[in-house]
């Protein structure tokens, strides 16, 4: 039996052991995965203990995933360019290897669960975090006509854009700045959906051709994809996918199978409606 865990504080309300579970049945893979709530100031110390016991993996979550980058031996370049790691991989020799999926199941829900086309389209990305540095490097990799990061202190959103100016269109602005602007897909990587608040933005630059996309999620339409719909976006969606396509690549990279996640959506989806 293999071992593999999700690490973070706090951790209770982790979907990760059920996605997990359903990714181990579909596969028949025979692993347990568990949650382990690790103290602020103990987040290495849980990881080396994990990997001691014989533990295979760990996925990191709020708010260690900088702290795992800079505790992999090794990491990829989609880690190292976020300088963030949401992925760890035990290997035999005892190092630690560090990989970044955030981004690539924000782009695998977007273009294949969400049916968008994201190439020469004008992105609008909410915040300037960490949340949003893990998933910029992928989505400049389909190749957008701009991508435009807003936040509430311009300063972040333009050193973000200073840091990724090599990989594709990249721009940084104010909420004010937005005014009079269109966008063809707006993403909230903001944590204010999950106090239920919402970033200044103005109403104008949501039109019959914007899809909005937030990616936090809940058991309701986020106050975002409320605020989207009442602006008269094309269409709205939450960040359950990505929560899903994210899990597979980490599957993927313990496991060396990808398992189909649409019927573990379909299940979650219908966890968090109950």
């Amino acid at each position: 039996m293999d071992y593999y865990a999700v690490v973070g504080n706090p951790i209770a309300h982790s979907k990760s052991p059920t996605i997990h579970r359903l990714f181990a049945e579909q596969t028949g893979q025979a692993l347990t995965y568990e949650a382990l709530l690790a103290p602020l100031d103990g987040f290495e110390d849980m990881v080396r203990q994990f990997q001691a016991r014989g533990g295979r993996g760990m996925n990191v979550t709020l708010p260690f995933k900088e702290q795992a980058w800079e505790l992999a031996d090794s990491c990829g370049p989609l880690a190292d360019r976020a300088r963030a790691v949401n992925t760890l991989i035990f290997t035999d020799d005892g190092r630690i290897r560090g990989a970044n999926t955030d981004g690539l199941g924000l782009v695998q829900d977007l273009c294949v669960n969400c049916d968008l086309t994201l190439r020469a389209r004008r992105l609008l990305i909410v915040g300037a975090g960490g949340a949003v540095r893990g998933v910029l490097a992928p989505l400049l990799e389909q190749h957008p006509a701009k991508l435009v990061i807003a936040n509430r202190t311009p300063a972040r959103a333009e050193q973000l854009a200073e840091d990724f100016a090599d990989t594709g269109p990249i721009q940084a602005c104010s909420f004010e700045a937005l005014d009079g602007q269109r966008f063809d897909l707006i993403i909230n990587g903001t944590a204010a959906s999950l106090s239920g608040e919402l970033p200044p933005l103005p109403a104008g630059i949501v039109g019959t051709e914007t899809y909005c996309y937030d990616m936090a999620y809940g058991s309701e339409p986020t106050v975002f994809q409320r605020w989207a719909h009442t602006a008269g976006a094309a269409g709205t969606w939450d960040g359950l996918g990505m929560l899903v396509e994210q899990a597979a690549e980490s599957f993927l990279l313990w496991r060396g199978v990808r398992p189909a996640t649409a019927p573990v959506i379909r299940h979650l989806r219908g966890e968090v409606a109950a």
